[in-house]
């Protein structure tokens, strides 16, 4: 997939108000931590997000038998 200036333009602005409003979001007495963590929180999300989307999941039936605790 070959994205064109403007597509990588819209991205860039897209992650630039997702990072704004994650720093908005944050209390006064937020620190650096804060902001990492809920950067990492956020990010996790939306791959979990991309991954749903493009069908890469594992049905629970399957997750519990691999961890031995399907019925």
């Amino acid at each position: 997939m070959r994205l064109s200036l403007s597509r990588i333009m819209t991205m860039g602005a897209a992650f630039k108000l997702e990072a704004h409003k994650l720093v908005d979001d944050l209390p006064e007495t937020a620190n650096w931590d804060d902001l990492i963590y809920r950067a990492v929180v956020f990010k996790e999300i939306e791959a979990g997000l991309a991954d749903s989307t493009a069908a890469r999941v594992t049905v629970v039936e399957e997750v519990l038998r691999e961890f031995g605790l399907a019925e």
